[in-house]
């Protein structure tokens, strides 16, 4: 028996005991919220926190440490620590409508300008970074700033360790476009020319945050997605602890697609294929639902088959804004969110 097993089973010993629901869920009270599990980074992820935020109060963020780019790559490289800058942003999706919540929410966002070397710096990337040195641990450093934003959930980080992504592309180079090369750094990769055929993370056996797997374990319902799909979804998969939970909960399993193809690393990507290259990532991990906004899917035959890979139902809702920009509306994916935890789940309705 490995020791990454031994540390899981720890972990479902922690989060067992609380009860069944009759279809293998852990125990809730009837009425009582979900408990929701959203896995991604950047602004995909705050999309999700933003809407998910308005269903329950039993929320947790487990977010990609894997950016290099920016303020939070400069603070990663001077001071060795984890990527601030995705933790910062779900913190601040996660505050409140009040007065309170907005105002933090500007403030932790608000980047200085200046000739020095504060240029660009994010206040909220600052703040977090200090807490981690006064506090000497990230996790307790992010629920005081959480505590002290309001926030409406938790927020953690998807690994102990700074992450290095990797991916391989073929046509990096567009005088060699079937040439495969080794593109390295999120941000790069986020924006590589070429066709992206798949990302690994240095280490390659990187440490869950064990809190995260807790959350994971103990969860009603993981959501995966929206985000960047090779740099902000699928990284949660190569964290082998994380990856493990992902396959073993209880929790039922959603996984969010985004409304358009990005720039750079999904290029010309269908809805299915993001499903296809998420099956290559994970093959061992089953869904429930795939959501995808209706006018986004062409070939609704075609997704469906793709989900069915993973054992899943697609359901299709607008949720996206009405201005025409690729971003979700908080409202309409909350609501999209709403109908599938109670046209899925099996504890009845929560409100």
């Amino acid at each position: 028996m490995t020791g990454r097993t031994l540390r899981l089973r720890r972990l479902r010993r922690l989060t067992a005991g609380r009860g069944d629901d009759g279809g293998g869920r852990t125990g809730r009270r009837r009425g009582a919220a979900p408990k929701v599990v959203a896995l991604g980074g950047g602004q995909g992820l705050s999309a999700s926190l933003t809407a998910l935020r308005r269903i329950t109060g039993e929320l947790t963020a487990v977010v990609t440490v894997a950016d290099d780019g920016g303020s939070s790559g400069r603070l990663r490289e001077e001071l060795g620590v984890l990527p601030p800058g995705d933790l910062r942003k779900a913190l601040a999706a996660l505050c409140g409508d009040d007065e309170w919540g907005q105002t933090w929410a500007r403030v932790i966002q608000h980047r200085f300008q200046s000739r020095g070397d504060l240029h660009e710096h994010a206040v909220g990337n600052l703040l977090i970074v200090a807490l981690w040195e006064q506090l000497g641990d990230p996790v307790q450093a992010l629920d005081l700033v959480g505590r002290l934003l309001g926030a409406q959930g938790r927020v953690l980080p998807m690994s102990a360790v700074p992450l290095e992504l990797q991916a391989l592309v073929k046509g990096h180079d567009p005088a060699r476009p079937e040439d495969v090369d080794t593109v390295r750094g999120q941000a790069t990769v986020a924006l590589t020319p070429g066709e992206v055929l798949s990302v690994q993370v240095v280490p390659s056996d990187p440490p869950a945050v064990p809190e995260a797997v807790a959350a994971v374990l103990d969860a009603d319902w993981v959501v995966l997605g929206p985000g960047s799909w090779f740099s902000s979804v699928i990284p949660h998969l190569l964290v082998p602890e994380l990856l493990d939970a992902l396959v073993e909960t209880k929790a039922r399993r959603v996984l969010s697609l985004n409304l358009a193809p990005q720039p750079g690393e999904t290029e010309g990507f269908s809805p299915q294929r993001h499903l296809e290259v998420l099956a290559r990532h994970a093959p061992k991990l089953a869904l429930d639902v795939v959501l995808a906004d209706e006018a986004a899917v062409p070939d609704r035959e075609s997704l469906a088959d793709a989900a069915k890979r993973f054992g899943a139902a697609v359901e299709l809702a607008p949720v996206a804004r009405q201005d025409g920009s690729p971003k979700h509306d908080p409202e309409l994916l909350a609501a999209a969110y709403d109908r599938i935890f109670r046209m899925h789940g099996r504890i009845g309705p929560w409100r």
